[in-house]
């Protein structure tokens, strides 16, 4: 069985669902989705949404990085697959500045907003 044709476990199902909650235009971070998750591990979250078989409507390309940095997209680290993930945040108004950093902190989404 590939990993597009299983269904997601429980765990991924949870981040599926909270990346659903996270608005158009608002990014969070790999650790803060983790830590929403009650989850120690933001490269658990990480790999989760590198089997998300549900994007862009599950919108995993709203999580980034603590630094600001864009991180991974659809299982990648740089390349066309993270430059798609910049232009659709550029897309929903999230700006970044030439070396991939977000460029307004206001933007970062947190369940306690």
């Amino acid at each position: 069985m590939t990993l597009a044709s299983r269904a997601p476990t429980k765990f991924e199902s949870r981040v599926y669902v909270a990346l659903r909650e996270i608005p158009r235009g608002r990014v969070v971070t790999y650790a803060t989705l983790a830590s929403h998750l009650e989850c120690r591990s933001a490269q658990a979250v990480g790999q989760a949404l590198k089997r998300n078989p549900l994007a862009p409507e599950v919108p995993c390309h709203r999580v980034i990085r603590t630094d600001g940095s864009l991180g991974g997209y659809s299982g990648k680290v740089r390349g066309v697959r993270v430059e798609r993930k910049r232009r659709i945040l550029e897309e929903e108004g999230v700006p970044f500045d030439e070396e991939g950093r977000l460029l307004d902190a206001e933007l970062l989404w947190s369940w306690q907003d």
